[in-house]
């Protein structure tokens, strides 16, 4: 039967952050009821592998849980790392756990900075890539500033969630190492409504994922 694949969804996270699996299920019903059969999870807090047993819910691909350093992700999603050297460690872990996908925050704010900022240092990057690939596991990551991405394509990674900040030159240069984009694009339509509210009116957490009606990274 054909059906639709939601390449970026969050099965597991809501509004407020971590759901149930019971909501997690709800979730997966909505997406299939808009004709998805197949979801690739980009990153849920909690264990959605007896949701890949329900014949009636598109198929799952899971990528676990966010990777992220201490106050530059959103709380209770992600897994918080003391140092960036960690990175390759929590690589391993995450591809012996997920289904082939494992999920960096490549970019976040960074209250010293003030701004979006990159997580993770070039060569740590490069290394946590390779023991990724090593162990048949590809790497995707949340991206939407600029600075980031130079170092996240340089490094080999397989994918870019949102890519917001990308330009024509890192664009040709994705496609030439054969790099996958999934722009998410109802952040294009999003960000000026939000950049216009006053701040104590923006969302504390993005709000891009179709299937949660507002979970998303």
């Amino acid at each position: 039967m054909p059906g639709l694949v939601d390449a970026h969804c969050h099965p597991g996270i809501g509004v407020a952050g971590p759901v149930t699996l019971d909501e997690a299920a709800a979730q997966a019903e909505t997406d299939r009821d808009a004709g998805t059969l197949l979801i690739r999870d980009c990153g849920v807090p909690i264990d959605i592998r007896p949701l890949q047993d329900r014949v009636d819910l598109p198929r799952i691909i899971r990528s676990g849980q966010h990777i992220a350093l201490p106050k530059r992700y959103i709380p209770k999603l992600g897994i918080d790392l003391d140092h960036p050297d960690q990175l390759p460690e929590a690589v391993a872990e995450q591809a012996a756990v997920g289904d082939g996908w494992v999920k960096l925050v490549g970019d976040w704010i960074d209250r010293g900075v003030g701004d979006l900022a990159p997580l993770w240092p070039d060569d740590i990057l490069a290394e946590a890539i390779r023991v990724a690939h090593d162990a048949g596991a590809r790497v995707t990551a949340h991206v939407f500033g600029e600075d980031a991405l130079p170092g996240l394509i340089a490094a080999g990674i397989d994918c870019i969630e949102h890519g917001t900040g990308l330009d024509a030159d890192l664009l040709d240069r994705m496609a030439r190492q054969g790099t996958a984009l999934v722009p998410t694009l109802i952040n294009i339509e999003n960000f000026p409504g939000i950049a216009t509210r006053p701040p104590s009116t923006r969302p504390t957490r993005p709000t891009c994922g179709r299937c949660t009606r507002g979970s998303a990274t």
